[in-house]
This record gives structure tokens, C-alpha cells and sequence, in this order.
């Protein structure tokens, strides 16, 4: 059995990162994206990235931003990673496209595999992200796409393992599944995610 890639998104805090880290997340996302709870600038994801080891990718997400806000905040933030998460074009990833850095796709379509507008990661995620409300991964229409996807939406610790298994996922997002209330984590839900993920 491969080793799964865990990610957790929308942290605003210190401590939380280092709850993400210390657990065995693979990456960790800050949000950029206006009108979120989780939304943070680029001078406090500069901060908390800078803690992270190199190890672990961190990750910047954004939605409906023009190209020229997107590549501002990730040069300010130092970000590793940009996740796009509206209806960007295909420009949008050559444009971003830089040297160690890399691409996310995330949309709520079925699509065939990993790659198909120069993402370097695909993530399934559900129609209206970040609510907490799953898509039907568990549908007999549901076909897994080719290469290095992630599956998102509605995931928890309670589970996170099944759907893992009924969608053969490359790897996982998760934001408010492991959180007590809504922009706020709880360190014990974001341990017992990564546990139940990689002991599945």
C-alpha cells in the first residue's frame, strides 16, 4: 500500500501548523481567497510558512484572482505551492508555471486524469468548497482520474479511511472536517485525521 498525501488547509495559526507538521501532514494550505474565515495575508503566511520544513509543501489557494494578485501574494508569502480553486483557464497555469513551484487544479468536474491544464496535482473537491459538505465520491458513476489527484470535501477522521478505499485517492484535503467551529482547527481532529488516513 503507497503512502498517502495528506493535506491540511486553511491554517491561520502558529500552532496549528506545527500540530499539521508534527502529525505527518505532506502539505499545508493557507487561504487567499477573499470572503473565507480562513482567508490570511501574505505577511502571516510568510510566518507560518517559514516554519515549516522543507519536507512538508505549503501551499497557497486561491479563487477568482487575476493572475497578477495571485503571483503577488505567492512571491510575497513564499509559498511553494499555488492551488487554483475557481475557473482559471488553461493561461493561468502556464503563466504561474516557475521553477520549483508547484500547481494545484481543484475543481468540483469529473475529469480524466492529472495534468490536463499543466497542473502538477488534481483535487476533486465538492461543489461548494470548504463547507464541510461532501460530493458523492461513493456514486457507481464516480470513475477515479489518471495520476496524482486529491480528493476533498466533507472529509473527517470518521471517514476519511473509507472513502480513501472506495476511491483509490493518490491522497486527501481536508479543512473543516477537522475543525470545532468554522475557521477555528481543533489540534486533536487534525491528529486523528492524519492518523486515520495513513493507518486505513
Amino acid at each position: 500500500m503507497s503512502e498517502l498525501f495528506v493535506k491540511i488547509c486553511g491554517l491561520k495559526t502558529g500552532s496549528d501548523v506545527g500540530v499539521a507538521v508534527a502529525a505527518g501532514a505532506d502539505a499545508v494550505g493557507f487561504v487567499f481567497a477573499p470572503g473565507s474565515p480562513r482567508t490570511v495575508d501574505a505577511a502571516t503566511a510568510r510566518a507560518l510558512a517559514a516554519e515549516v520544513p522543507d519536507s512538508v509543501l505549503t501551499v497557497g489557494v486561491f479563487r477568482g484572482q487575476s493572475v497578477e494578485e495571485v503571483r503577488r501574494l505567492t512571491e510575497e508569502s513564499g509559498v511553494r505551492a499555488v492551488q487554483l480553486h475557481g475557473d482559471e483557464p488553461v493561461g493561468y497555469y502556464e503563466e504561474l508555471r516557475a521553477p520549483g513551484r508547484t500547481l494545484l487544479r481543484a475543481t468540483a468536474e469529473h475529469v480524466r486524469r492529472c495534468g490536463e491544464y499543466g497542473e502538477d496535482l488534481l483535487l476533486l473537491d465538492a461543489p461548494d468548497p470548504g463547507s464541510g459538505k461532501p460530493w458523492n465520491w461513493g456514486s457507481a458513476e464516480f470513475t477515479a482520474p489518471e495520476g496524482h489527484w486529491l480528493l476533498a470535501g466533507g472529509l473527517t477522521p470518521a471517514n476519511v479511511a473509507e472513502a480513501v478505499a472506495v476511491t483509490g485517492a493518490w491522497g486527501v484535503d481536508v479543512s473543516s472536517g477537522v475543525e470545532r467551529e468554522r475557521g477555528v482547527k481543533d489540534p486533536a481532529l487534525i491528529r486523528a485525521f492524519v492518523e486515520a488516513a495513513r493507518n486505513r
